[in-house]
């Protein structure tokens, strides 16, 4: 067994190795670092508009991208996500993958970074994620986001911080009122104190960069909860990649399926029970799905009759617009104030049927009986709100205003 080395012993190494030049240790010690030289990727071009917007390094579910091409709807917008990526990840697009070893080791590429994105007259950062991996790193203060918010904003940039769900949601506080199903009251789950104290010190940090100007926006309507000063930016979907002229429910026996990304997090455990029972039964064929790419998910919610989303949140996000986008019916548990926040934004109802870990049964019971009715009603209004909401206008009007440019006006889904 390889005795392990004690914590402030490895700090030191690491700072020494830092320390020498990135050429010499490729040409004399390369295996000090986790990255190769050609790992490395050159940046793209800095758009040549009046209005540059930077995005990073998070791009959960493809968003980063999603928003940047939503920001340059708008008039003089030019922008750039980038994206942090772990190997073997979900292939969402991005425009400047960055491999995760050279973004947290790489101080030649953090300077580097640094400089280019200094270029940027906006940046949004992702998920309270630092840019610039470890560069603004302290002993004090590991994650370097909030001090390169800081600095950035200080350079002439206007910054804002965009949240994505469990960096920001406080265990403690959706436990308490959310809703009755919350993940976080799993005393077996270790991570909920960690994501205690992390929410805790991000909704802290985000109160001080408030108070200097930079604000703050959320991708889900739950999130509000959280961070009620915040602004909602809608998360985005490109209805002609999901859309299908198939329509749902018409199969002798409906194929519902289910992706979680993070299976706690969805509630898959509580509703799973119900759910091989109706297949059991023959009412339903129920799929679990994981582990596909972005590419795959499109065919497998236009085959889809029924896509079940999550149970425990009481939040919508990408995959429930994603199967609204393809007109397929929609079980999920969304709270009301998720509801009203989307009636208030669009004047649409939210075309997602409220199905709970308690209710799953007699859901699909209804469902089942009215299979002509929930198909139709699928099939339209589930593009519609996307196309109201969710197809990249709403969001460009939304950050229009922190862009300082202007915008068209909202759709409001009236014809």
């Amino acid at each position: 067994m390889t005795p392990k080395i004690p914590a402030p012993v490895s700090r030191l190494a690491g700072a020494v190795v830092r320390r020498i030049p990135e050429p010499v240790l490729h040409r004399v010690a390369p295996s000090l670092l986790p990255f190769s030289p050609q790992d490395v990727p050159p940046t793209p071009p800095v758009p040549a508009t009046p209005v540059r917007l930077y995005l990073g390094p998070a791009n959960y579910a493809g968003q980063g991208y999603a928003w940047a091409r939503a920001a340059e709807r708008l008039p003089g917008v030019g922008a750039i996500s980038m994206a942090a990526e772990r190997p073997g990840g979900f292939g969402f697009t991005s425009d400047y993958p960055v491999p995760i070893a050279v973004y947290g080791s790489s101080r030649r590429w953090q300077r580097r970074q640094k400089a280019y994105v200094e270029r940027f007259t906006h940046v949004v950062v992702e998920a309270q994620r630092a840019l610039f991996g470890t560069l603004m790193a302290t002993p004090s203060q590991r994650n370097g986001a909030y001090a390169e918010a800081r600095a950035l904003a200080a350079h002439g940039a206007r910054v804002a911080m965009l949240c994505h769900g469990s960096d920001i949601r406080v265990p403690s506080r959706h436990l308490a009122g959310a809703t009755p199903w919350s993940p976080f009251g799993d005393p077996e789950w270790e991570l909920v104190g960690h994501l205690e104290r992390q929410t805790r010190a991000a909704e802290a940090a985000l109160v001080e960069l408030r108070a200097a100007g930079i604000r703050t926006f959320v991708s889900t309507p739950d999130l509000l909860l959280d961070q009620p000063e915040a602004t909602w930016l809608p998360v985005v979907v490109d209805l002609e990649v999901w859309r299908t002229q198939a329509p749902p429910l018409e199969r002798e026996v409906p194929l519902v399926v289910h992706a979680p990304s993070a299976s706690r997090l969805k509630g898959t455990e509580l509703v799973e029970p119900v759910l091989t029972e109706l297949d059991r039964r023959g009412w339903i064929t129920y799929r679990r799905v994981e582990g596909v790419t972005s590419a795959q998910m499109p065919a497998l919610y236009r085959d889809a009759d029924i896509v079940l989303d999550q149970f425990a949140l009481g939040s919508y996000g990408v995959a429930a617009c994603e199967a609204m986008a393809a007109g397929r019916v929609v079980v999920s548990h969304v709270t009301q104030q998720s509801r009203d926040v989307v009636r208030a934004a669009c004047g649409l109802d939210l075309p997602i049927l409220e199905g709970n870990p308690d209710t799953l049964e007699d859901v699909f019971t209804a469902l089942l009986d009215d299979r002509a009715g929930a198909g139709e009603r699928a099939a339209r209004q589930g593009p519609e709100l996307v196309r109201v909401l969710h197809d990249g206008a709403e969001s460009a009007r939304v950050l229009a205003p922190f862009l300082g440019v202007e915008a068209a006006e909202p759709d409001t889904g009236e014809r």
